[in-house]
């Protein structure tokens, strides 16, 4: 979305904890679409991060190639960025979250960076519970290169060429779901009230968190026909709750009525308060969810909200043991202490 953007900011903007307002969390101007909806997923991130009072250089933004891949230019200017090889986003935030645990990662893929070349690659971070946030801009086709379909492009839904696609969608909720993703969430571009709240519990959980968000395409997949546009994802979208996220430092309370609310608590004391739309789906529950998106499916329905979340979750590093300090901070004699310690080690092991 090509526009002007002022640098002029008015001086009573509202600003956060820390004293910085949203325009110390944008980016640089938009050059996707007009009325793309990856640029409303980075308007998203914008807000959740600044409401969170998170300092931008604590943040380490990682994408792979596509049109959404291009998005964490657009929003956090000021915090760390990787842009990497088609579909292996995972690895590199792998690496980096290894050398530094102390960041907050958000890594932002597309359908074909996640569904196709980089399945592998998703599905080794999502198994080994990187501490990171996935965002995954599903659009359903290939925007970058002229809107051929996507791995996620439903069964008879019609590209703008209007030919429809012959092969069943892959599920990249159910599929995480499956590898053990620890949090899993699924979104609509247009549903902001939704995406931040989620966001801000992705961020906080301690592990892989997955949001699928649909994100139609404006220029190749918005027909008549596409499962993947507008105005079929807005008459086909299913809420499983309306979530709520408190953060620790906050008091906890709640207006839900009695036996409509559940209560989520994360690792830091954070809750995210969930007013329960479909009775039947415990977030609590792997295959609760699998079970309820199937569900949904089969009337041709697209389920959104939080679907799972494992409050008791650890992350890589808490699998791994790894040392509380970061492998960027240590010096050659802590990387390296030598060959008596390493002795040691073995002889213990024997």
């Amino acid at each position: 979305m090509s526009y002007l953007k002022p640098d002029f900011r008015h001086p009573e903007l509202p600003t956060n904890d820390l004293g910085y307002t949203k325009k110390n969390y944008e980016g640089a101007i938009s050059t996707l679409c007009a009325g793309c909806g990856h640029d409303s997923i980075s308007a998203a991130i914008v807000q959740a991060i600044f409401e969170m009072s998170i300092e931008p250089h604590k943040i380490a933004k990682l994408s792979g190639i596509g049109c959404s891949s291009k998005t964490p230019t657009y929003f956090l200017g000021n915090s760390h960025g990787f842009n990497s090889v088609h579909g292996r986003m995972p690895s590199v935030a792998t690496g980096a979250n290894m050398a530094n645990r102390d960041l907050i990662y958000v890594g932002v893929s597309g359908d074909g960076d996640s569904a196709s070349i980089g399945m592998g690659q998703f599905s080794h971070a999502v198994r080994r519970n990187l501490n990171m946030m996935y965002i995954v801009m599903n659009n359903g086709c290939y925007g970058l290169t002229k809107g051929q379909d996507s791995a996620t492009s439903d069964v008879g839904s019609y590209s703008k060429k209007g030919e429809p696609n012959p092969f069943e969608a892959i599920d990249l909720a159910s599929v995480a779901l499956q590898l053990g993703a620890t949090f899993v969430g699924r979104s609509f571009s247009g549903d902001k009230a939704q995406m931040v709240p989620l966001i801000k519990a992705a961020i906080s959980h301690p592990g892989f968190a997955f949001i699928d968000i649909i994100s139609p395409c404006v220029t190749f997949n918005n027909n008549p026909g596409s499962t993947k546009g507008y105005e079929h994802v807005r008459d086909h979208l299913a809420a499983t709750v309306t979530v709520d996220f408190v953060p620790m430092r906050q008091e906890i309370s709640t207006a839900y009525p009695d036996r409509t609310s559940q209560e989520v608590t994360l690792h830091d004391g954070s809750v995210i308060h969930l007013s329960k739309m479909d009775q039947q789906l415990d977030v609590r529950s792997r295959n609760s969810a699998l079970n309820r998106i199937a569900a949904y499916k089969a009337e041709g329905k697209i389920l959104t909200g939080l679907l799972y979340m494992d409050p008791d979750s650890a992350d890589l590093h808490d699998s791994l043991d790894t040392t509380k300090k970061p492998l960027r901070e240590m010096d050659e004699q802590e990387l390296c202490p030598g060959s008596k310690v390493l002795n040691n080690i073995n002889d213990s092991l024997r």
